[in-house]
């Protein structure tokens, strides 16, 4: 059975003091959930503080973001040996910010996909649609090609050490979430591709849901048979909140 899995990503926001207060918060409430696989990705500047507060408990913790290449001369970018050496479990790329405010295209999230796998990281692999798209029945096809790009790069097996998120991009931060049944209907699609290169890896396989997920609307979403979990943007920064969600999940 695949187990459930909550991932905060705090985005750009936070000082060393709000992650200290968030960190302290979230780990006296984690008691609660008890089968959900929990982690954060922090800004990666606050990766040595986030380290050094979660070591030794249940939370794990990951990245937004990793450069395509292992080292060399990348001004501003971070490795994923850089990651691993703070603790990083996950990294996330593809996320649809990444994607439309930074012009990253197929080809080179699946080579962050990659890397991240070559390195020993868990990547969070994000696919989703702009609200036009969904609009023009594109939905299957935008995502089909983002999946595509990954599994004609590495293949299918490589999708054994990743995690999936579908975030409609019109959801994101919008205050507007899928449905339900219109994200079961794109998890299901997601795992159904998969399963057609290999069907033991597309049973097995996390798909997350990420889109403007709260307290309120978690549980419903969780239910759904082929989700798996979420991937949380503001609600991850109210730990209330995102230990609510984490309950709803288990």
């Amino acid at each position: 059975m695949r187990q459930k899995l909550i991932v905060g990503n705090w985005k750009m926001h936070g000082s060393r003091a709000s992650v200290n207060a968030l960190i302290a918060d979230i780990r006296q409430g984690i008691a609660i959930v008890k089968t959900t696989q929990v982690a954060v990705c922090p800004p990666v500047i606050f990766l040595g503080d986030v380290e050094a507060l979660l070591k030794g408990t249940p939370i794990a913790w990951g990245a937004q973001n990793l450069c395509d290449q292992p080292s060399g001369a990348y001004t501003g970018e971070i490795s994923a040996d850089m990651l691993r050496e703070f603790g990083c479990r996950y990294v996330i790329v593809g996320h649809s910010e990444r994607r439309a405010l930074y012009g990253e295209g197929d080809v080179l999230v699946a080579r962050k996909y990659a890397l991240a796998v070559k390195s020993g990281l868990i990547p969070i692999f994000c696919v989703g649609e702009l609200l036009a798209e969904r609009e023009a029945g594109q939905t299957e096809a935008v995502v089909a090609r983002q999946l595509d790009a990954v599994l004609n790069h590495s293949g299918v097996t490589a999708l054994q050490q990743g995690v999936v998120a579908y975030e409609p991009v019109w959801a994101i931060g919008t205050g507007k979430t899928a449905t339900p049944e219109q994200a079961q209907q794109v998890h299901a699609f997601i795992r159904e591709r998969v399963a057609r290169h290999d069907a033991t890896i597309g049973a097995g396989l996390q798909i997350l849901y990420g889109g403007s997920v709260k307290a309120a609307n978690a549980a419903e979403l969780f239910r759904m048979p082929d989700i798996d979990g979420g991937l949380i943007g503001g609600a991850s920064l109210n730990a209330v909140e995102f230990l609510a969600i984490c309950q709803a999940a288990g």
